[in-house]
């Protein structure tokens, strides 16, 4: 569980729409309390899903080979899967001029309510939802756990984290860095989900077909 957790965690926390916006958040007027605001969101909705999870599992591991285990690795599969279709499907595309989102045109002009809002419709929700199906083998008796869980927040939101607070003490160093981000990751962002969305999704098709052959 915990190199599953490790790799989607830093996947979601590379992925370029989520950075991409949360730049742009910090470029508006009031953007660190406006980044503030995201990133409270953003981490706020991540323990929520994943207390759900924990909720409808009691904390305890499906036993091996029972019919629950396989679901849960039926569902990982058809995650991946899924992963892998997105990222074939954004790979095969035509290439397309970039083009900044219509809601940027607002962004001085947006609410910190809006702004938290904006965390949890950017939010990678595909691999939100394979770190969730890989927390049902978490066992909540071990303390552990709790540091596993805790770090998969922090990893998913540290790229978040990092430009808050570098935004925050360092403002203007912050907004030469987090411009030459900017552009980097409008650059590449097609390449960037295609290569996440590909990993992510191979990976948990060909990990949870091992465990249900072996």
């Amino acid at each position: 569980m915990v190199l599953d957790l490790l790799l989607i965690g830093l996947a979601i926390t590379l992925e370029p729409v989520p950075v991409t916006a949360f730049i742009l958040l910090l470029s508006a007027d009031r953007g660190v309390r406006k980044g503030l605001a995201f990133v409270l969101a953003w981490l706020a909705c991540l323990v929520l899903v994943l207390a759900m999870v924990i909720a409808v599992t009691g904390g305890k591991p499906p036993e091996a080979e029972s019919t629950p285990s396989t679901a849960v690795l039926a569902v990982k599969i058809a995650l991946g899967v899924g992963l892998i279709a997105y990222g074939e499907h954004r790979r095969r595309r035509p290439a397309r001029p970039h083009k900044p989102p219509a809601w940027t045109a607002r962004l001085n002009h947006l609410s910190l309510w809006t702004a938290s809002g904006l965390a949890v419709l950017v939010q990678p929700w595909g691999l939100v939802a394979a770190g969730c199906a890989t927390v049902v083998d978490a066992d909540m008796s071990e303390a552990s756990t709790y540091l596993v869980l805790s770090g998969f927040c922090l990893l998913a939101s540290a790229s978040l984290l990092a430009m808050q607070i570098h935004a925050t003490f360092w403002p203007v160093t912050a907004q030469e860095r987090l411009g030459r981000i900017r552009t980097w990751m409008e650059d590449h962002q097609e390449q960037t989900i295609v290569a996440l969305a590909l990993l992510v999704g191979l990976w948990l098709v060909g990990k949870s077909i091992a465990e249900l052959v072996g």
